[in-house]
């Protein structure tokens, strides 16, 4: 392991479905999915490791009753033309399991001591279950979304794309960019969730992440040429094997929820995983999915190579 790039295991505790973006300013950011499913944390540092004794900053709370008020999670941090904007899921408390992809905007400078404003459900075309939106522009300078769907009670956990209007308007019809199909993206449950989104030696890259969320969750990845219609379900393609899961070596358990960012010049993966592999009760349930971060390379296809987990090194 490159010494240069080795980064504290956790990187940041109990934060599962983490998320970071290294602004202009020099700073990384970072949030994730607080134990207790209620708010919203921002917190920032000059470096990665820096990031796990980093102050942290509750920039929202859930609603007390109706919309918004239950399991918020996966709150992503995005900076687009000038303005901040944070993607997140929640419920509306009288039916937890109605889940819905939702966004907070701030026109100030500093995300942290700025004023969030709430801009509501994003319509994604469909009433049902929606949940771990990101984004992304591409090289056409168009904005981008990715989430994951159950269109119907019992089906499966799929991803979708559309192009945007703005920030929280769908300009487009979704697609469907994948569904569990390979017995490693079903054990349990039929899920692929928490897409992210690389782009790098001309290709647009999805890793998302499959199956329950114990010891089986692990990534999976699509990937298309950035010149293809990215619109076009045929311009993907899909590997059929896993692109990291569970390292019982480096004890290490449930990788997934990835994001993406760089450090140096090198490309790094941010995820969660857990040290112990034996849960009590339901996986959601259960606080210990650390934040951690690797770096990583490419193989001859450009295609990334993200090895195992790394190991607690704290």
């Amino acid at each position: 392991m490159d010494k240069e790039f080795t980064y504290n295991s956790p990187l940041v505790y109990q934060r599962a479905d983490p998320h970071v973006y290294l602004h202009t300013d020099g700073y990384y950011y970072f949030t994730g999915t607080m134990p207790q499913y209620d708010c919203i944390e921002l917190r920032r540092a000059k470096t990665l490791n820096g990031l796990l004794t980093a102050d942290s900053f509750v920039v929202w709370k859930k609603h007390t009753t109706g919309e918004m008020s239950d399991l918020i999670w996966a709150p992503e941090l995005h900076y687009i033309d000038g303005v901040w904007y944070i993607y997140f899921t929640a419920s509306s408390g009288s039916d937890r399991w109605q889940i819905r992809p939702y966004i907070l905007s701030c026109s100030d400078s500093d995300p942290i001591t700025g004023k969030w404003k709430e801009l509501g459900q994003i319509d994604v075309g469909h009433e049902s279950f929606s949940l771990d939106m990101t984004s992304f522009i591409h090289k056409d300078g168009k904005q981008y979304v990715l989430w994951a769907q159950v269109l119907y009670p019992g089906g499966a956990s799929e991803l979708f794309m559309a192009r945007m209007k703005n920030p929280w308007t769908l300009e487009t019809k979704p697609i469907r960019l994948t569904t569990p199909e390979y017995p490693w993206e079903r054990h349990r449950f039929e899920v692929n969730e928490g897409p992210a989104v690389l782009c790098r030696n001309g290709k647009v890259i999805v890793t998302y992440s499959a199956s329950d969320t114990g010891c089986h969750y692990c990534m999976g990845m699509l990937w298309a040429d950035e010149d293809s219609d990215i619109l076009n379900p045929l311009s993907w393609h899909k590997s059929d094997t896993p692109v990291f899961m569970t390292s019982e070596k480096n004890g290490q358990y449930g990788p997934g929820h990835n994001c993406f960012t760089t450090d140096r010049g090198r490309d790094v993966l941010i995820y969660h995983s857990r040290g112990y592999k034996e849960i009590e009760g339901d996986p959601l349930d259960d606080n210990n999915r650390h934040a951690r971060a690797k770096v990583f390379d490419y193989d001859e296809k450009g295609l990334p190579v993200f090895g195992e987990p790394v190991p607690n090194n704290i």
